[in-house]
Order: C-alpha cells, then sequence, then structure tokens
C-alpha cells in the first residue's frame, strides 16, 4: 500500500500550508462558532494549520487525524506556542468517544478524502452521534472540475535547512460512475544536488453534487441545514471552483 500523507507528505502540508494561513475559512469557522461555548472537534486534523488560530481564540478544541507523522507535526507546532489540546490518532469513520461535541468542523474538503460513499456515510453519521442534541457540524466540499486523466502537475518547497522538495502529480484514474479521482504523488527531498528522500503517496479525492450532499445529511438526521460557498454566509455556488460549506444541526 502507497504511503497516504507519510512523513514528506505531512512536511510538505505544513511548508505549503503553515499554521494560521487561511482560505478565508479560519476567520469564517471563527465567525460561525462565535456562540459556542462548548468542546469543538475537528476531524482529519493535519498539521494544526486551522485548529491552532481556532484555540488562539479561545475556542476549546480537540483534534484526529489517521496520518501519524501529520499528528506529529501538529504536536509540535501546538507545543511551541503553549498549547495542549487533546489530539489523538484516528479515522472519520470509525473513532469512538464518550464525549459529545458542540461543534465538528472540517475544512477545506477533507471529507472528500474518503474517497468511498460508504466510508463519508459512515464518518458523516459519526459526526452526528458525537454531537451533543442541537450541536452543529460544519465541513467543506470542493466539486472537481478538471479531472482529465494523465494530467501531470510539478511543484517545488524549499526547506529551512535549504534541501529541496519537489513533487511530481498525476491522475491516474478517473472513476465518473463512482465519483472519485486517484491520484499519483511522487515527492523527492534533495540536498546539493543528490536525491536523501523520496515518496510515493497514492490520493484518492471523491466529489459530491451540491444538492446530493445536502439530501445526505437530511437522510443521516441533520436539519436547518445551510449552504454557503467561498465563506460568504448563504450565498449558494456559483461557480464549479467555489469552495462550498454546509452548515446543519445534529436532531436527536
Amino acid at each position: 500500500m502507497l504511503n497516504y500523507y507519510g512523513r514528506l507528505s505531512s512536511e510538505v502540508y505544513d511548508l505549503d500550508k503553515p499554521v494560521g494561513h487561511s482560505f478565508g475559512d479560519i476567520e469564517f469557522y471563527a465567525d460561525r462558532l462565535k456562540s459556542c461555548k462548548g468542546p469543538i472537534l475537528e476531524p482529519a486534523t493535519g498539521t494544526g494549520r486551522a485548529l491552532i488560530p481556532l484555540l488562539e481564540k479561545g475556542f476549546h478544541i480537540d483534534g484526529f487525524d489517521s496520518s501519524t507523522d501529520m499528528l506529529r507535526i501538529c504536536h509540535d507546532n501546538c507545543k511551541r506556542r503553549g498549547f495542549n489540546p487533546d489530539l489523538f490518532e484516528a479515522k472519520m469513520e470509525s473513532f469512538s468517544l464518550e464525549s459529545k461535541y458542540e461543534a465538528i468542523i472540517v475544512p477545506t474538503g477533507t471529507i472528500l478524502l474518503l474517497y468511498k460513499r460508504a466510508d463519508s456515510i459512515k464518518a458523516l453519521q459519526n459526526f452526528h452521534q458525537h454531537l451533543s442534541d442541537g450541536g452543529r457540524i460544519i465541513v467543506d466540499i470542493l466539486l472537481q472540475s478538471d479531472i482529465s486523466k494523465g494530467i501531470v502537475t510539478t511543484r517545488t518547497w524549499e526547506c529551512p535547512n535549504g534541501d529541496i522538495i519537489t513533487l511530481e502529480n498525476k491522475i491516474v484514474e478517473v472513476d465518473y460512475i463512482n465519483q472519485y479521482t486517484i491520484s499519483h504523488g511522487r515527492y523527492e527531498k534533495w540536498r546539493d544536488g543528490a536525491l536523501i528522500q523520496t515518496e510515493l503517496e497514492r490520493f484518492p479525492l471523491r466529489w459530491y453534487g451540491v444538492e446530493e450532499f445536502r439530501s445526505l445529511l437530511e437522510n443521516i438526521g441533520f436539519k436547518d441545514i445551510e449552504i454557503s460557498s467561498d465563506y460568504k454566509p448563504g450565498r449558494y455556488p456559483t461557480s464549479p471552483e467555489d469552495i462550498i460549506t454546509f452548515e446543519a444541526v445534529a436532531a436527536k
């Protein structure tokens, strides 16, 4: 099995999207959560990009991730800033806690990493079960507008110590019936012109239609569903490039 958010991939994520890097989501989420006094959970918290700014704003927020390497970086990022949130390794579709949360947040399309429909439904059902009565879910999805098989992209990052990391990403599978793509990302780390580390990542990504996802939430038991786009509250999406946010209340 290919690595999934392994050591190099996690290092690149922290370089490319450091703590506090916002797509507009951190400000949006902080505003939507301002009335929240109870505990909040961020599944797939990654390196703490959004979690730490929310901690800095005074929210009580826990996080988990399925990647050991992501969590290691998140722990380090929190420690450097004087925070010690409850961070643990788990999967969105199978985590089980005694705690109930006032809100569960999943920014920037992370739910779509569960590319099998059944797994994403299990995750949403799991979120519903872990919300207190009247608790809210806030979750982003992305549409895939350019999904031709064989497309290759390349990027480069410079590490603080001068090492260079390159990434070549290629879409290797497009399943239009089951609505997902699979890409292979080849990471390479270079030092003084010599290759010192390499990693191959299998990266699946699902897509949902806007009304399809609304129906999914309704069928699971969420109510009072509000749709926003590009972090503008209540604005229904008009472009396939929009980031689409769903807010809903857990009906018990």
